[in-house]
C-alpha cells in the first residue's frame, strides 16, 4: 500500500471520529429535506398574510424551479459558510498538537501529507453535495410531482466546484495561519471578495465569481452565460490554492 493510501485512510478515519462527519452532512440534509416543501408553502403563507391588505397582489404558485433555486442558494451561502468555518483548523490543529510533526518523522513527504488530506476532504465534500442534491431531487419530486434532473444536477455540479474552491483556499489559510478562527476569517474574506467581484462582468463571465449566479440560472431554467470558463477557472484556482498550501507547508517549521 502506498504512503498516500495510508495517509488517506488515516484521514478518512479522522473524519468519522470527529464532528465533521455529522455537522456538514446534517446542515446539507436539513436544507435538502425541508427546501422543496418550504418553497411550495411560502407563496401560500405570504398570500394569507397579505390577503386583507388593500391593493395586494396574489403570488404565483410555486414550482420545482423555486425548490431548485432555494437549494442552490443554500449551497452557495449557508453551506459554503459552514465549509469555511469547519476547515479553518484542518491543518493548523495538527501542527499545533504535534500530530503533523510526528507523522513526518516517518518516511512521509510533506507533499504527500498535504495532498492526501486535501484529496480526502474534497472527496468528503463531493459525497455530501451528491447526497444532498439527490435528496433535494427526491423531495422535489414528492412535493411537486415533477423534478427534471438535468437542471438540478448541472447547477449542483457548478456549486460543488465552488465549494471545492472555498475548501481549497481555506485549507491554504489553515496551513499559513496558526489560529483556526483566523484561517476561517480569511476564508470568509475571500468569499466576500468573490461575491463583490461578481459585479464586474469579466469576472462573472470568465472567473469563479460568476459560478453562483450561473448555477442559479441553470437550476431555474433561465438564460445564462456559458459555464465552461467559470468552471475551468474555478478548478484552476482550487488547484493553485492547494499548490500554495503544499509550498507553504514545505517551508513551515514543525515540532514532533
Amino acid at each position: 500500500m502506498s504512503t498516500f493510501s495510508v495517509l488517506a485512510a488515516k484521514e478518512s478515519q479522522e473524519i468519522i471520529r470527529t464532528w465533521r462527519v455529522w455537522v456538514l452532512p446534517a446542515i446539507v440534509m436539513f436544507f435538502a429535506v425541508i427546501g422543496p416543501p418550504l418553497a411550495k408553502i411560502t407563496p401560500e403563507l405570504l398570500g394569507s398574510l397579505t390577503a386583507n391588505t388593500p391593493g395586494s397582489l396574489g403570488l404565483p404558485e410555486a414550482t420545482f424551479g423555486d425548490a431548485y433555486g432555494q437549494w442552490i442558494k443554500n449551497l452557495s451561502q449557508i453551506v459554503l459558510f459552514a465549509i469555511i468555518i469547519i476547515y479553518g483548523g484542518v491543518v493548523s490543529t495538527e501542527i499545533r498538537e504535534g500530530t503533523a510533526g510526528f507523522i513526518l518523522t516517518k518516511p512521509v513527504s510533506r507533499t504527500t501529507f498535504v495532498s492526501a488530506k486535501a484529496a480526502v476532504h474534497a472527496g468528503f465534500i463531493t459525497v455530501v453535495f451528491a447526497l444532498g442534491t439527490f435528496t433535494t431531487w427526491v423531495s422535489t419530486q414528492v412535493t411537486f410531482a415533477v423534478a427534471p434532473s438535468a437542471q438540478l444536477w448541472g447547477a449542483a455540479f457548478l456549486l460543488l466546484l465552488y465549494g471545492i474552491l472555498a475548501f481549497a483556499y481555506t485549507f491554504a489559510f489553515s496551513v499559513l495561519i496558526p489560529a483556526p478562527a483566523g484561517a476561517s476569517g480569511a476564508g470568509l474574506g475571500i468569499y466576500v471578495l468573490l461575491a463583490v467581484g461578481a459585479a464586474w462582468d469579466p469576472l462573472a463571465t470568465y472567473g469563479p465569481a460568476g459560478v453562483p449566479a450561473i448555477a442559479a440560472a441553470v437550476a431555474t431554467g433561465q438564460e445564462h452565460v456559458s459555464p465552461a470558463w467559470p468552471a475551468v477557472t474555478t478548478l484552476l484556482a482550487a488547484a493553485a490554492a492547494i499548490g500554495a498550501a503544499v509550498l507553504i507547508f514545505d517551508r513551515k517549521e514543525l515540532r514532533p
